[in-house]
């Protein structure tokens, strides 16, 4: 069965910050990154699981999928998927981990 997708706030500020960083060269390109973090989160509808457990937290529900150098975090819950955040690969998770807890 299919999960319902959910994002927070949070999420949903992560990628237009991104979008507005990238556009600054490629509007094309920014397009294109966003679009990519939707298909991904629409292809773990059905593969909850695709992702990795969060190294840095200890939670199985928790997970991540990598979209182009960024970290896609979602938890697994009973009958959706929620987005918390979009993290560049390079950067410390250390510095989201309290809007991400917040967001859970």
């Amino acid at each position: 069965m299919a999960l319902r997708l959910e994002w927070s706030q949070e999420a949903l500020e992560d990628i237009e910050s991104i979008a507005t960083y990238i556009e600054k060269d490629s509007s094309v390109y920014a397009k294109s990154v966003v679009s990519a973090f939707f298909a991904k989160a629409d292809i773990l509808r059905d593969f909850t699981e695709l992702g990795r457990k969060i190294p840095e937290l200890n939670d199985i529900n928790i997970r991540e999928i990598f979209v182009y150098s960024y970290r896609l975090i979602y938890k697994i819950n009973e009958d959706t998927i929620l987005f918390v955040a979009v993290v560049h690969g390079k950067r410390l998770l250390e510095n989201h981990e309290k809007s991400i807890t917040k967001t859970l």
